[in-house]
């Protein structure tokens, strides 16, 4: 069962492609990742890079991964492939594969990834990849296409459509405190004000 998640994002082909390419702009809006970073490598071999992700204050889970190639075709679609693996015991994800796929569409780009991966802990890791992770990392490249999205179409950055998302968040907590505990909202503003 593997995940597929596309975006329709009005942006120059060559704008995407670098900021889901290089590294430095990658690991700003893909919320899977706290860092990636591409490792030395010898004319013709495939690009080596070691990607991070913080799953909880002072814990990282890394892993590796190889670019599996790169095409252009003639009708200017583009597609890169990756092969990736995480040799930390506590990552769920063991090893797996994927691809982005770039189709230039009128004044835009229908951007697009299919990737699938291997879990480890046995039937335990089978049933909570099943039931949390991967509908969670399913969410997690969603609203990371997302924010790509607002970030070239729109200007607003990955770290602010970050803190957006927070506020939004926060109030809507809020709402439901608010309406939970029968207060009203002038005397919840008295408990709190001057």
């Amino acid at each position: 069962m593997g995940l597929y998640i596309e975006a329709r994002i009005r942006a120059d082909l060559d704008d995407l492609w670098t900021r889901t390419q290089e590294p430095s702009q990658h690991q700003r809006w893909d919320l899977r990742f706290t860092r990636i970073a591409y490792l030395p490598r010898a004319e013709g071999e495939p690009q080596r890079f070691r990607y991070a992700t913080r799953v909880l204050p002072g814990l990282t889970v890394a892993g590796t991964g190889v670019t599996a190639g790169e095409r252009e075709r003639p009708d200017g679609t583009r597609t890169s492939a990756l092969r990736f693996s995480s040799p930390h015991p506590l990552s769920l994800l063991a090893e797996g594969s994927g691809y982005w796929r770039y189709v230039p569409d009128g004044d835009g780009v229908l951007f697009l990834t299919g990737y699938d991966y291997r879990p480890r802990w046995g039937r335990f890791g089978a049933m909570a990849d099943r039931l949390l992770f991967r509908p969670l990392i399913g969410w997690a490249t969603a609203w990371s296409f997302d924010r790509l999205r607002l970030w070239l179409e729109r200007g607003i950055t990955p770290e602010r459509a970050l803190g957006n998302w927070l506020a939004e968040l926060l109030v809507r907590a809020l709402v439901v405190l608010v309406a939970g505990t029968g207060l009203g909202l002038e005397r919840l503003l008295h408990l709190f004000g001057p």
